[in-house]
């Protein structure tokens, strides 16, 4: 008889029923890994369900192809009490912590050893699925897109603890924003909001900004100075560019993070602080922690809760949502922006993401104020020509004939402009190259006010 066609003892059947009873009353037990630690097989994971069967025949859910493996070894069943493991007779035996058994009740986290093949019984990560916010706003940060709103639920759940937050995205995407929104959104919004950017301050005095320093403790340190982590007790800190900080100061943040104990620079006394720390970052700071440029224990120390924050051109369905926000955050809701206008806008790709737009809509509003125009028709966007430069803009209601006339109009402008900038403002050598009659070039360009200078009156 095989090991396979062997009946199961009445204990096994008893468990396996109270098994299916268990999880029928109280739903299904938390998913379990079962990974290999030695063999052939090192590094392969399994799920386990409610039973595994383990050995080197390939009818078993983990096959391990090992020569101290028998080929039906042993079963594990899960139970609410842990995991039933029941060697099938095999010839070199299943052991648990070094003891040879025939049946054991092992918890997830052991580690049973088939043969001489070690398998760790690893309670499984499980992902939990936060549902996006049906708001288009967090605090002061919006977006309507998909992403955002993805981002909006998680933070919404995460603001009212005490977790910390590492912020991840380019530059420009509203990290600082976000960091602001989510202390506003806590139980410390009463208490201070520090920020220290780590980029901006130097070298030499980025453990006073956080610590603070004793007099005397280097040159110009005349008076005694309290830290970002000291002034902000009971409050938030923020550490914007985080991916800036100096190696060496690393240590001394990550103790702070873990202890919430910190000395001042040049100081003896231990101080407590009681802070929540949020930091920012337009690195890929997992990039730079195998670079060896960032430490890994603090990193992970940090991205306790990791957020991505999309660049624009990953989410350009918020652009008229942006658009209109900081218009009305300008004083220019009043503005109309023409159709053609928000279709460039939407088009652009942002390299500086949300702060560029800002900075080009502000720019607009206050060239539109200076000519007494309510409408922001064309933008020159950094890096780009102006929209009817690369693209013919069609606009619901009009004619064909309306339509064929402005770009006709536009065409002939440009084209005069164009030929004209080639000869210097010559008129009848501009017309010789075009081989059109030099005074119907006249014509046109007067039309336009292109009559450029030295010209060819005749």
């Amino acid at each position: 008889m095989s090991d396979s066609d062997k009946p199961e003892p009445a204990s096994a059947r008893e468990v396996d029923v109270a098994t299916r009873a268990a999880s029928a009353r109280s739903g299904a037990l938390a998913a379990i890994m079962a990974a290999v630690l030695s063999g052939t097989h090192k590094g392969v994971t399994k799920p386990m369900g409610g039973r595994m069967r383990i050995g080197k025949a390939q009818d078993n859910d983990l096959v391990l192809t090992d020569d101290t493996v028998s080929r039906h070894h042993c079963e594990l069943i899960r139970s609410p009490e842990g995991i039933h493991i029941r060697d099938l007779d095999s010839t070199n035996g299943t052991r648990v912590d070094g003891t040879r058994i025939r049946e054991a009740m092992v918890q997830p986290g052991s580690v049973v050893k088939v043969g001489e093949v070690e398998i760790s019984l690893r309670p499984a990560a499980q992902k939990v699925e936060v549902l996006p916010s049906d708001k288009p706003m967090f605090g002061t940060a919006i977006g309507q897109s998909l992403s955002m709103r993805t981002i909006f639920g998680v933070l919404e759940r995460i603001a009212p603890t005490d977790a910390t937050v590492l912020l991840e995205g380019e530059t420009g995407t509203g990290k600082d924003v976000l960091a602001r929104s989510i202390w506003q959104a806590s139980a410390r919004a009463p208490k201070a909001f520090m920020v220290v950017d780590c980029g901006a301050v130097s070298y030499s005095l980025i453990e006073s900004e956080l610590f603070g320093h004793e007099r005397g403790a280097f040159t110009g340190a005349v008076a005694s100075r309290q830290g970002a982590f000291e002034l902000a007790d009971g409050g938030t800190v923020f550490l914007d560019e985080i991916g800036e900080l100096p190696l060496d100061v690393q240590p001394k943040l990550l103790r702070v993070l873990e202890t919430r104990e910190f000395r001042r620079v040049g100081g003896n006394k231990t101080m407590h602080t009681n802070v929540r720390v949020i930091a920012a970052t337009k690195r890929d700071l997992l990039r730079e922690v195998q670079a060896g440029k960032f430490r890994e224990d603090l990193y992970f120390r940090l991205a306790v809760v990791p957020v991505t924050v999309p660049p624009l051109r990953g989410r350009r369905e918020d652009i008229p949502f942006l658009v209109t926000h900081i218009l009305k955050t300008a004083g220019a809701s009043e503005m109309n922006v023409a159709p053609e206008t928000m279709q460039a806008l939407s088009a652009h790709d942002w390299p500086g993401n949300v702060r560029e737009l800002r900075n080009v809509l502000e720019r607009a509003v206050y060239m539109a104020q200076a000519v007494g125009s309510r409408e922001l028709s064309v933008i020159a966007l950094p890096g780009s020509a102006p929209p009817t430069d690369t693209a013919f803009v069609f606009e619901p209601g009009k004619s064909y004939r309306d339509t064929r006339a402005k770009y006709d109009g536009e065409f002939e402008k440009r084209y005069v402009k164009w030929l004209l900038g080639r000869h210097t403002g010559n008129v009848s050598a501009a017309a010789r190259e075009a081989k059109m009659d030099r005074k119907h070039l006249h014509d046109m360009a007067k039309k336009h006010g292109l009559r450029g200078e030295g010209g060819d009156e005749g």
